[in-house]
């Protein structure tokens, strides 16, 4: 997958980010899941600030194939929910769970996306804003931006910028300890606070997805949707339709579409209760499994030996894209896409918050002492050591 990556024209591991920023400074916390900064507005000490920004990234490919297929356009506002748990979710590995000032950057062919697609959006995100609030998630939509750049962008972007002030005192640094155990929240299922079933697709990936998993027609039908500088062997080379049987009452491109769940209404309770024992909060995004690997010291071992069986649509991926092991866990989050570092008997605690919003929970591993850090993944056909 690696070379397929490379390929397609994109990186699991953002390479060429991590070179042309690792001189540059790294906050008052460098090992926070998030960079931060002093309080400048108030330039209170006992305060600090966070702003982030992400997109939906590719996935906003599939939503456009999607909704040019069958016309529904209610698959924009899962869009809305990548970009914004893109941020919020990375946020609140830092200890931020309220009081998010947010605003949006989206970027539009307006020969391919009309208004009704901005307004499904834009009227999504509002509606996701009220429906976290109940769960005490309060973001507050400052405006942002929407911009006709067709010369740029062949169909859309979309992406949020969120702001937010945190005490000092509760920011999550990602400190493990030997003897630490690792609680892993599952992506896939059906939360309390979700309408359906969740595939655990997440926001990664979705470059390799979209051309491993769909045929073809979409390469023939929708030229404005891949890179044309792109092999066409490595270019919707699937074998599924967008409307094909998948699992759980979805279909492959609802599956593929599965808005990325949040874990803010867990990860807020448990802080308020444990957040003195609680050793870091990883988001596992770009890297996927490896994510860890980038905020540990150099005297542990990370050892996940009791993932969660990854769903289906990881299993259909690796069927059609050939990959091993060490590319898929290091490139998708499998299943887990949010880890907790704790003692054991507050990870009893924090799985017992998780599966009261019907979100599936376990240890899955474990930190170890050890002279040189490395991460060991246990998988279906073996262990995989980074």
């Amino acid at each position: 997958m690696s070379s397929l990556y490379n390929l397609r024209g994109v990186s699991s591991q953002k390479e060429d980010v991590h070179e042309a920023i690792k001189h540059l400074d790294k906050g008052l916390y460098p090992n926070a899941f998030c960079k931060i900064l002093p309080d400048y507005i108030s330039g209170d000490d006992a305060y600090s600030c966070i702003m982030h920004a992400d997109t939906a990234g590719t996935k906003s490919i599939i939503a456009y194939l999607y909704w040019k297929e069958t016309g529904d356009l209610s698959v924009w506002k899962g869009i809305a929910q990548d970009a914004l748990v893109m941020n919020i979710d990375d946020m609140i590995c830092s200890g931020v769970t309220s009081h998010f000032i947010l605003s949006s950057t989206i970027a539009r062919n307006k020969h391919l996306i009309p208004k009704e697609v901005l307004g499904a959006i834009i009227h999504g995100c509002d509606e996701l804003l009220n429906e976290w609030k109940s769960y005490g998630i309060d973001i507050h939509l400052a405006g942002g931006e929407t911009a006709d750049v067709g010369d740029l962008v062949k169909t859309i972007d979309v992406g949020y910028t969120a702001f937010a002030r945190l005490e000092r005192k509760k920011v999550i640094s990602i400190h493990p300890k030997p003897g630490d155990v690792i609680v892993g929240l599952a992506s896939f299922g059906q939360a309390t606070y979700e309408t359906t079933y969740n595939s655990g697709i997440g926001c990664n990936g979705l470059t390799s997805a979209r051309h491993d998993i769909l045929n073809k027609q979409y390469r023939i039908n929708y030229p404005e949707s891949y890179d044309v500088a792109m092999q066409e062997s490595v270019c919707y080379s699937g074998k599924f339709g967008l409307t094909d049987k998948a699992d759980h009452g979805l279909n492959i491109g609802q599956m593929l579409l599965s808005p990325t769940r949040t874990f803010a209404p867990i990860v807020k309770q448990a802080l308020e209760k444990y957040g003195n024992e609680i050793h870091g909060i990883v988001h596992n995004t770009g890297g996927g499994q490896t994510k860890c690997m980038k905020y540990i010291d150099s005297n542990v071992r990370i050892v996940k030996d009791n993932l969660f069986t990854p769903p289906q649509v990881f299993q259909l991926i690796q069927e059609s894209s050939k990959a091993d092991d060490r590319e898929m866990y290091q490139v998708f989050n499998m299943g887990c896409r949010l880890e907790i570092y704790t003692n054991e008997s507050t990870a009893k605690e924090i799985i017992g918050i998780s599966k009261s919003f019907n979100i599936d929970a376990q240890i899955i591993g474990r930190v170890e002492s050890a002279e040189k850090k490395s991460l060991v993944v246990k998988t279906s056909n073996g262990e995989v050591v980074y």
